[in-house]
């Protein structure tokens, strides 16, 4: 029995660890003289992300200056745009692994002008909607809290895969890269050697025709 309980509070540690980790919230300012903020986040294929986004009036304006967003796939395509706005949501499924990079910027605005953004980012098993899985499953008390447990030690299991085949791609990249160099290297030396064996063969022969030596 005392197994069975350190073995939930691990997996329940667990949980809460990860749900910490993909619940991101931050606050940052967005400035009108230096462009787009852009955040960004690497993300696994069939993933879900919500996120919650709010501007702050903090530029001592009568009015909170909106803002628009752009969320970029890994490829470049768009997954969520919207522009002029103060506050909002936006979810979506990953589709594509890599990062996705989120962008804000202030839209017709005054040079010098700030809007500082609350962004409430959740990721996997933070973002899924527990009351309507609830409601569907039927489930309740401590049977949901083990259901979320799973989940949650589900979407770890998959992060430590998908961080083992990343290893895997970026072990054999830096193999190919380390191999062309040398490659590379040796074809440079040998490029030298032979530029200075010809340039010493045309000064024998300078020197020999003007009988230096």
């Amino acid at each position: 029995m005392d197994q069975n309980k350190c073995k939930l509070f691990i997996q329940f540690t667990a949980m809460m660890w990860w749900a910490t980790l993909m619940a991101e919230g931050i606050r940052f300012d967005v400035k009108s003289d230096l462009g787009s903020k852009c955040v960004s986040e690497e993300i696994q294929t069939n993933v879900i992300v919500l996120a919650d986004f709010s501007v702050a009036n903090h530029d001592n304006s009568s009015q909170p200056h909106n803002i628009s967003i752009k969320v970029s796939s890994p490829y470049g395509n768009s997954v969520y745009y919207t522009e002029n706005v103060a506050l909002g949501q936006f979810g979506f499924t990953a589709s594509e692994s890599g990062n996705y990079v989120a962008c804000f910027w202030i839209p017709n605005s005054p040079y010098g002008a700030v809007a500082t953004v609350d962004l409430d980012w959740k990721v996997g098993v933070a973002a899924k909607d527990w009351e309507m899985i609830a409601k569907k499953e039927k489930i309740e008390g401590v049977e949901l809290e083990l259901r979320k447990i799973e989940v949650a030690i589900e979407s770890i299991h998959e992060n430590l895969l998908y961080m083992k085949s990343r290893e895997s791609e970026l072990r054999e990249i830096s193999e190919i890269t380390n191999s062309r160099v040398a490659w590379f290297s040796i074809m440079s030396l040998t490029v030298c050697l032979s530029v200075s064996a010809w340039q010493l063969w045309h000064l024998k022969r300078f020197f020999e025709k003007k009988k230096l030596i």
